[in-house]
């Protein structure tokens, strides 16, 4: 798939592979032009994915062929069992989790999961959860807590499913129950943005100690189309929304709403899953070692002073 910002560096891509297959083996000329328009292809790619916009950004981050929780999960550990059921209504195939093991050390490992085929996206509920997926998930954390394993999530979502089922099965308590139980568990918490992260189906798993976004994701109280769905009755002026919301990476760093970014590849995270993920597994491996060496009761206090400062204005 091709976003329109995109198409500019795919016709020169284009241009490149015709002037390859023209070119003879002697032919010096055609090989310095050759040269030229690979320096210019990385140049322009440099230029357009540092200085695309709120909006492109949002597109980025729901690219089709983006990795997606289980595919970091799978490429990060060695071995990895997944574990199912809230012990209440059923499994929601919307979130996943399980124990995985990280370079010899357990990690209880839980995030939203979209889908790639239809059939998956009708499974997985587009990695829109269910009530019995938060909780889940708080089941797999206290599981975590029991057997002390530091817990990552990995937050992928639209929101929460907003269908009636769901609330008469509890979704705002569910989440809100998962945002009190995990400010108070007592081992470490990174979580990390893979994708999109909207309103409380984000939050519902995004209390941690260590909150990170890679660099083509989002992070918001709602949708940039919702958004101008409400305030202009039409969806046209995402764009215009994505830009006031201030949801990407950059926004929410220097807002001090998260800890820090993981750079992706160049061209998004889609472009080299395996550099990606690694880069992710560095992060996580470093953010626990240094997490493992505060006290239980000092890290709690910290992660509750932490969110408890956000939306703080001093004069």
């Amino acid at each position: 798939m091709l976003l329109e910002f995109e198409k500019p560096i795919a016709e020169l891509e284009a241009k490149l592979q015709d002037m390859k297959h023209l070119a003879g083996d002697n032919d010096k000329e055609v090989s310095e032009a050759i040269k030229a328009l690979e320096k210019k292809i990385i140049d322009l790619k440099k230029e357009t994915f540092e200085n695309l916009t709120g909006w492109q950004r949002v597109q980025l981050s729901r690219h089709p062929d983006r990795p997606y929780t289980l595919d970091y999960i799978y490429e990060i550990t060695t071995e990895f069992i997944e574990l199912f059921g809230d012990r209440n209504v059923a499994d929601d195939k919307a979130m996943v989790g399980g124990l995985g093991t990280i370079d010899g050390q357990t990690f209880m490992l839980i995030g939203q999961q979209k889908g790639r085929t239809t059939k998956q996206r009708q499974m997985r509920n587009f990695g829109m959860a269910n009530p019995e997926g938060y909780r889940k998930a708080l089941r797999l954390m206290h599981m975590a807590e029991k057997f002390n394993k530091p817990i990552v999530t990995f937050i992928d979502t639209p929101g929460a499913f907003p269908g009636l089922e769901a609330e008469e099965r509890g979704q705002g308590e569910a989440i809100a129950r998962n945002l009190k139980e995990m400010f108070t568990l007592k081992v470490p918490v990174i979580c990390i943005i893979i994708g999109e992260g909207a309103s409380g189906g984000a939050l519902g798993i995004g209390i941690g100690d260590r909150v990170y976004m890679l660099e083509n994701t989002w992070y918001s109280v709602i949708s940039p189309e919702s958004c101008s769905s409400i305030l202009w009755r039409s969806w046209d002026y995402k764009e215009q929304a994505a830009e006031v919301l201030k949801l990407t990476a950059k926004d929410m760093l220097q807002l001090n709403m998260i800890d820090g970014i993981i750079k992706e590849p160049l061209g998004g995270a889609h472009t080299d899953v395996k550099w990606m993920a690694n880069e992710v597994k560095r992060v996580i491996l470093a953010s626990t070692k240094e997490l493992s060496a505060v006290s239980p009761a000092d890290r709690i206090q910290q992660r509750i002073d932490k969110f408890a400062a956000m939306g703080v204005v001093k004069e």
